[in-house]
């Protein structure tokens, strides 16, 4: 039987209010400002202003079930850069920018459906000031047709969006609370993990913190490997039904789930679960011709076989991206059906329309190109510098932004069919080659999250408070170890716990067999590293 737990909305809004009140109170927030901060003044302070090149209007929102009152701050910059800021009844003194998703090019809400589109609700309820913004156009999150038609569109997406956005609302609220935060803070997922590290290396100074959640901080790399699978998936024989998307998933998982002590769908020691023990090489069919679910084509073969492999363009390491792990979550709704097959047409996937928008608007400037007949991906390598130089943010070393005082978190799902945890992991340990490794380990974390989704979802414990830990360690010098993580069905229930283990380490169950409610308690588990 699971551990059940339920947070009441009500209660846990006036906690965190009455914490955030009382941590304001003693952590450098402006006692001025505070005093005559509640939502309603600053509205009224900022109504119909123009601040520091944004044209402001505002609105009260009530309180509702999930959300409290707060003041929605509407900002528009120039012709096409939006931002949206939302200010709490008690500010904490400080301010949390949420990024974007994709190709951006509208506001994310406050809430939303999943773990990871909650989290600017939770800085709000916690008395953060929240910013995000469109990126400086508006459109579909899967639609790059902005950087064809808009140069200084592209610029904004790519790094200017952000501290564009923050010279403002700095100002803004330093207009409603008569001083400025006292902490700034950025948080992201995907895109919004780029853009963390977009900041971090471009604009050093902007933040005092930053979590980086599944950092597409290779977006040249990575997109050249989504037209390499997409292309694996549209030739003849090479799409994998359902039925042997979990025969793949079923091999890993016999492989590998029971690696970290218990066997719970989730394969939590990733770093033993080698190709060699997976054996994949056994699924194929026999003549490699297509016999049914039970095996694998060659065809379908070679699907895996690039998912899983290293790949590099224009014979330089500048645009690579390391291949996928096999997690053994593949046939888990939302994770490969949505994100590489489509459900049977890869022209669904999100990774095809990622490709495929990518290479029409930043590699070939024709809306009429057909990417799955386009190779190669690199046949146009000015294209490929121009884009990366541009949206990747690859450069590891970040000493400006650690020696200003930086703190960085890294997270990523380690089911991701989106971005490599690989790629990640490997821009960490630069990162640290760069900097010298004390002064990473003083300042740097990375998490990876067992059978996590890109950036939600999977069955994996997919909720983590990150923002805290960054607040922490940021204000009190407290740095992060081993955190928890929990997983949460649709109603809000807790399902289970997890640590959350600090890279190298992963959540190893040491509890005792057969106890399906101590499984469910991250207590019962130690962050170890295999020897």
């Amino acid at each position: 039987m699971a551990h059940f737990t339920r947070i009441n909305s009500s209660l846990r809004v006036c906690a965190i209010a009455a914490f955030s009140a009382w941590l304001a109170s003693g952590c450098g927030g402006s006692s001025g400002g505070l005093a005559q901060g509640n939502a309603r003044h600053a509205c009224e302070v900022l109504a119909g202003k123009t601040i520091a090149n944004a044209a402001l209007t505002t609105t009260v929102v009530g309180a509702s079930a999930e959300v409290p009152e707060y003041c929605k701050v509407s900002g528009k910059i120039g012709a096409s850069l939006n931002f949206e800021m939302r200010l709490p009844n008690q500010w904490n003194g400080r301010l949390h920018y949420w990024g974007g998703g994709g190709y951006n090019g509208s506001i994310p809400p406050l809430t939303g459906s999943d773990a990871s589109s909650r989290l600017p609700l939770v800085a709000l309820e916690r008395g953060f000031i929240t910013v995000s913004s469109d990126s400086g156009h508006q459109g579909s999150s899967l639609d790059a047709s902005f950087a064809r038609r808009d140069p200084a569109a592209a610029r904004m997406y790519g790094s200017l969006s952000v501290p564009t956005v923050m010279a403002s609302a700095v100002k803004v609220v330093e207009a409603a609370y008569g001083s400025p935060p006292a902490k700034a803070y950025f948080e992201g997922c995907s895109n919004g993990g780029r853009e963390a590290l977009m900041a971090v290396q471009r604009n050093p100074k902007l933040f005092d913190g930053v979590i980086a959640r599944a950092p597409g901080y290779n977006a040249v790399g990575f997109i050249g490997h989504f037209h390499l699978t997409a292309k694996d998936l549209a030739a003849p024989g090479g799409m994998l039904s359902e039925g042997k998307i979990k025969l793949i998933a079923s091999r890993v998982r016999g492989a590998c789930d029971a690696l970290d002590g218990i066997s719970d769908g989730i394969v939590s020691n990733a770093a033993a679960c080698t190709p060699e023990l997976v054996g994949m090489e056994t699924l194929r069919c026999d003549g490699g011709a297509d016999m049914g679910d039970s095996c694998l084509s060659d065809a379908q073969m070679k699907v895996v076989t690039d998912w899983t492999s290293d790949v590099n363009w224009n014979g330089s390491p500048t645009f690579h991206n390391k291949g996928w792990s096999l997690s053994g979550n593949e046939d888990y709704p939302g994770v490969w059906d949505a994100w590489l097959t489509g459900m049977g047409n890869v022209r669904y996937s999100a990774r095809y329309l990622l490709q495929d928008t990518t290479i029409r608007n930043y590699m070939e400037s024709d809306p009429g190109v057909d990417s799955l007949a386009y190779s190669p991906y690199d046949q146009n390598p000015g294209r490929l510098v121009a884009a990366g130089a541009m949206n990747d943010a690859t450069d590891a070393d970040i000493s400006p932004f650690l020696d200003n005082g930086g703190k960085l978190i890294f997270w990523h799902g380690g089911a991701d069919p989106a971005l490599s945890t690989r790629s990640t992991a490997v821009y960490y340990q630069h990162v640290r080659a760069a900097v010298g490794v004390d002064k990473a380990d003083a300042a740097t974390r990375l998490y990876f999250a067992p059978g996590v989704g890109h950036c939600a979802g999977g069955p994996g414990a997919d909720t983590s408070d990150l923002l805290a830990a960054l607040d922490a360690w940021s204000s009190q010098k407290v740095a992060p170890s081993t955190l928890v993580a929990v997983k949460r069905d649709g109603e809000g229930w807790q399902v289970f716990d997890r640590p959350l283990c600090a890279y190298p380490q992963y959540p190893r169950y040491v509890g005792p067999k057969g106890d399906a409610l101590a499984a469910s308690h991250a207590a019962n588990y130690r962050c170890v590293v295999d020897q």
